[in-house]
């Protein structure tokens, strides 16, 4: 951003709230709303006028992966330093979570959101899989250097239309993680298909296989892993939600030269939403190993995080 910008805008851009500097960027720019909108569909990025109306008004937030990625191309548009817009959505309410270094920026999650979708239809899957999750256990190993070493899960789904015969499982890395070096493993009830991913953002997807083909309402119960400890210092683990489905388990276990401090759930709608539900953590088991189980998911994010020091 350039040194004689309006001090207006400086101070909603380092001060928020976020429907402020969205408002007066767009004022300053001098952009009327349907221009702005025609310049997001050149980016690819369908957002109607009353969407952005209400964004700059604050009556809504931006939360959802697509919408995230207008407001990354509004950073652009209306020639903004990046993250300038991201970082207002991250809400400074939650004083445990703000002062916490992010594992990964916003930006980085968006991107990883754009891959996924990619990576998705190369493998010709629809994020819908036609496969409704009953239940899910899901156990996270982390290393003696503090490294996420890989994870194991027990997934027990139901078919809602004719035809089934795969789940994509997906996997994202810490920084740092190097994905053609993380392997899949099919542990029960299936086997591995085409494997993709993608280096820069440690995205990967996999095929798991069913040995028969799912009609509505058939359960099946698998297992599958991933085992990496190719990245670095991990704080958190973070599974995210589509839809609202059945019982979820996260299970994160620690190496015994390597135990943390303090540990606590949290909750999210949206990547960039503020991080609410903290429950601390006790770490049990010989102390090396801590729990959650949400009865009923929702849609949005679920975590454990903790802290090293």
């Amino acid at each position: 951003m350039a040194d004689d910008e309006p001090a207006e805008l400086t101070a909603a851009l380092r001060t928020g709230p976020f429907h402020l500097a969205l408002r007066t960027a767009i004022a300053v720019r001098r952009l009327p709303l349907q221009r702005v909108r025609h310049h997001l569909a050149q980016h690819g990025i369908n957002v109607g006028v009353t969407s952005l109306s209400y964004w700059q008004q604050g009556a809504r937030r931006p939360q959802r992966a697509e919408s995230l990625r207008a407001v990354r191309a509004l950073e652009e548009i209306l020639q903004l330093p990046e993250e300038s817009l991201l970082r207002l959505l991250a809400h400074p309410g939650e004083r445990a979570d703000t002062e916490r270094p992010a594992a990964r920026s916003y930006r980085s999650l968006v991107e990883a959101s754009d891959v996924l979708r990619a990576l998705l239809t190369e493998l010709g899957s629809p994020v819908d899989g036609g496969l409704h999750t009953i239940g899910h256990h899901e156990r996270v190993r982390i290393g003696a250097r503090r490294e996420l070493v890989g994870r194991e899960s027990q997934h027990v789904v139901r078919a809602h239309r004719d035809g089934i015969d795969h789940y994509v499982a997906i996997y994202h890395g810490d920084p740092g993680c190097a994905p053609d070096r993380v392997r899949v493993r099919a542990l029960e009830n299936c086997r591995t298909g085409r494997v993709r991913w993608h280096e820069g953002t440690g995205v990967l997807v996999a095929e798991l296989l069913f040995d028969a083909r799912l009609r509505a309402g058939d359960t099946h119960l698998f297992a599958y892993g991933f085992e990496d400890g190719t990245a670095g210092t991990a704080t958190e683990y973070v599974r995210g939600f589509t839809y609202a489905g059945g019982q979820y388990a996260l299970q994160i276990r620690f190496d015994e030269l390597a135990l943390p401090v303090r540990c606590h759930r949290f909750a999210q709608q949206s990547a960039a939403g503020p991080r609410g539900g903290r429950q601390e953590l006790t770490l049990s088991g010989s102390h090396r190993s801590v729990h959650l189980v949400e009865p009923q998911v929702r849609a949005g994010l679920l975590g454990i995080a903790w802290d090293w020091e």
